[in-house]
């Protein structure tokens, strides 16, 4: 089982085996191994996108050294993924009330509140 992360770049559905991290004061890309969890202000690459990565002029890039490998799922993650199957087949959970329809017909998150006189 490989890692469900995918590469960030838009478009590109390889799977992402480095991460991407700025550190802005002192104008550098870091390109390493892919971190085990997925941070906001990181973007995770595959291989062709890790190797090609070009920065403004005046900025370095640091590169992980040697090949880069899909990482192997965690134990976290194949129990995560073993509770939400579970989750999912339980019997006699409630399903989700439906929303009313509004006027229209359609059903939306806007709602007609009463006006004040």
């Amino acid at each position: 089982m490989r890692s469900v992360r995918k590469c960030s770049r838009t478009g590109c559905l390889e799977p992402a085996v480095a991460t991407l991290t700025y550190a802005y004061s002192d104008s550098t890309a870091v390109v390493g191994p892919l971190a085990t969890a997925s941070e906001p202000h990181s973007y995770d690459l595959c291989e062709v996108h890790a190797l090609r990565l070009t920065v403004p002029k005046g900025w370095e890039v640091v590169r992980h050294e040697g090949a880069f490998a899909a990482p192997d799922p965690s134990a976290d993650e194949l129990t995560a993924l073993a509770e939400a199957v579970r989750e999912a087949g339980r019997p006699g959970k409630p399903a989700p009330a439906p929303e009313p329809e509004g006027p229209s017909g359609r059903r939306g998150h806007l709602r007609v509140l009463p006006g004040r006189a």
